[in-house]
């Protein structure tokens, strides 16, 4: 509109110029919610949508006031219009429609959708609020959330859990976490210690050691680095090495508990027991620490190895109060008493919160069903059980491939494929390997029952003799059966997922293959849970969805959402999480 002279009561007067666009109905809006005219505002958002309908501010803010009014299933709607097709950057969205969602009481949806906040907003604007929306989700649904990491944290929850699988025994699943970290956060050394620990823990030293280096260069004085450095150059006997680090390692006096922790350990397996000794004391005078039975035993056995008797029977005791349940204390105590009766001379003691590996399989004999379950999910047992699969002789090895086919989970699967694979192995011992293998992955790919395979896998074993390799009723062309939909027999537990896929899917054959390649890559990797039926359409519109993109065809959140009758929301956060894994395509497409 041109401005133009009028003449009004005998004056002229101007008449301003007014343009009609996006910023001007903006303005109005503000303008009206100022003085609390709420449909006003909705009304003038709604025509700035209208002249700029590619800016996503305005959509939010039109979310926003319909969410004032109690209208959540609306505000919701533009917003996963803003994420599906204005701008999927916008992940603050994904906070507000959790807000929208709790509101309606919709818990299990909130929840999804500030995960997915969470897990992909790079700034965590919202990061006090989600933590507090968190609390109450926690609350209604009784249980925490499912909740993979925080992208504006930079991989603190990624690296929390990859140290809860260490702990937890589970070395070949830390290890991909952390080697996935690793590229993603370069700089994060905690994330790469952990992985050198997870190498060590299953026998690859090479590995191991490069890692360390890595970390080294980056920060020459790391403590946790430099601690298992010191312990890799003895593995390799590498004396000069050893003692140029234990001279640095010995002036050190941490202050962290984590660190005295680390520092303590390190010197005692480096046969620094008088140091050993010192660190495990302090730590036991610290309140945080002071109850810890592990603890208590590792300085018993510093004790032990200095010749302070009297103390190490006194922490013994401790531990046994600590843990009344545990045969550590009770066996440590047996024999320092045989020491004091002169019945056998002292040796130096390792550093293990369990029986020795000799004492665990005798007792093992007298349990009819196999390896108690507490001590299949010790992470030391298991350390020391891949350890022993490395390094220990063919008689030891044998007992250990004996052991893992009566634990039979996925981390004894990937220990006894990478030990088959290992140069140089006695033949006989690849082939008894190679018969647990096939009877663990049969049991798994057709639905056997897992105790009466392990059950078989003891049989064979117990057949068996270096001199007569095992033979298996099992062929590898039958054990690779995998994701395709056509072959015969019981599906496996994730195979669902493709079937729903290709069940639903309009896509060419093309795209239906593509959708079998990503989900065998990525259950192979990350082994996800499907305790729901949404979970299930929520997988499998996330991989069509995937597939398609890699296949350049045209395809949207919201179309594929409508077919499976879930949120574009949800197709969106499984799309991620696979893309995540398998770097299928971009998450944003």
């Amino acid at each position: 509109m041109k401005g133009k002279l009028v003449r009004t009561e005998g004056h002229l007067a101007n008449i301003i110029p007014i343009h009609l666009d996006a910023s001007f109905f903006f303005e109005r809006a503000v303008r009206s919610l100022d003085r609390n005219h709420v449909d006003k505002a909705l009304k003038y958002f709604r025509k700035a949508v209208e002249y700029e309908p590619d800016n996503p501010v305005n959509h939010c803010n039109m979310a926003g006031i319909l969410s004032e009014k109690g209208d959540y299933e609306a505000s919701n709607t533009i917003l996963a219009h803003v994420l599906d097709v204005v701008d999927p950057s916008m992940t603050e969205c994904y906070f507000y429609m959790a807000n929208n969602y709790a509101n309606m009481d919709r818990f299990e949806e909130a929840e999804r959708a500030l995960v997915t906040y969470l897990e992909e907003d790079p700034q965590g604007q919202f990061m006090t609020e989600a933590e507090e929306m968190m609390e109450l989700l926690y609350y209604e649904l009784d249980r925490p959330a499912k909740l993979n990491r925080i992208k504006s944290l930079k991989g603190v929850v990624e690296h929390d859990q990859a140290r809860e699988l260490l702990e937890e025994g589970k070395f070949a699943q830390a290890a991909e976490l952390l080697e996935g970290m690793s590229s993603e956060y370069p700089d994060y050394l905690a994330a790469r210690n952990n992985l050198a620990l997870a190498y060590y823990y299953m026998g690859l030293f090479p590995k191991a050691k490069e890692t360390i280096a890595e970390v080294l260069e980056q920060e020459p004085g790391n403590l946790h680095a430099l601690c298992n450095l010191a312990i890799f150059h003895q593995n390799e006997n590498r004396t000069d090495q050893v003692l140029l680090l234990i001279k640095k390692l010995r002036v050190l006096v941490p202050f962290e508990h984590e660190q005295v922790y680390k520092l303590a350990t390190t010197m005692g397996i480096l046969g620094q027991h008088d140091a050993a000794y010192t660190h495990f004391r302090r730590l036991l005078k610290y309140e945080e620490t002071a109850a810890d039975p592990a603890l208590a035993h590792y300085a018993a056995v510093a004790a032990y190895n200095t010749e302070r008797y009297d103390i190490a029977e006194r922490l013994w005791h401790h531990v046994n109060k600590l843990d009344p349940g545990s045969e550590v204390s009770r066996y440590y105590l047996a024999g320092l008493e045989e020491v004091h009766e002169g019945l056998k001379e002292p040796i130096k003691l390792s550093y293990h919160y369990h029986l020795p590996f000799d004492e665990q399989f005798k007792q093992w004999e007298n349990y009819n069903s196999g390896i108690p379950e507490e001590m299949k999910n010790d992470p030391l047992i298991r350390s020391s059980f891949f350890w022993a699969l490395r390094h220990g002789d063919a008689a030891t090895k044998l007992q250990v491939i004996h052991a893992l086919g009566m634990i039979g989970d996925y981390e004894v699967q990937q220990a006894l494929q990478s030990f088959i694979e290992e140069p140089g192995e006695e033949h006989a011992l690849v082939k008894a390997a190679q018969g647990v293998l096939n009877e663990l992955q049969a049991a798994e790919y057709d639905g056997q029952d897992a105790k009466s395979a392990k059950a078989k896998v003891s049989r064979l074993l117990s057949n068996s003799s270096f001199g007569e390799p095992l033979k298996s009723d099992r062929t590898m062309d039958h054990i690779e059966y995998k994701t395709k939909s056509s072959s015969a027999g019981a599906s496996p537990h994730w195979q669902i997922v493709v079937d729903r896929a290709l069940q639903m899917s309009e896509a060419q054959a093309e795209v239906q293959q593509e959708m079998e390649r990503l989900w065998t890559d990525y259950v192979s990797r990350v082994h996800p849970e499907l305790s729901s039926s949404k979970q299930i359409e929520g997988w499998a519109a996330g991989l069509e969805y995937l597939a398609s993109k890699n296949n350049s065809r045209p395809v949207t959140y919201q179309s594929i959402a409508e077919r499976y009758g879930i949120s574009a929301s949800t197709v969106s956060k499984y799309a991620r999480q696979i893309n995540l894994i398998c770097n299928a395509a971009p998450p944003n497409a």
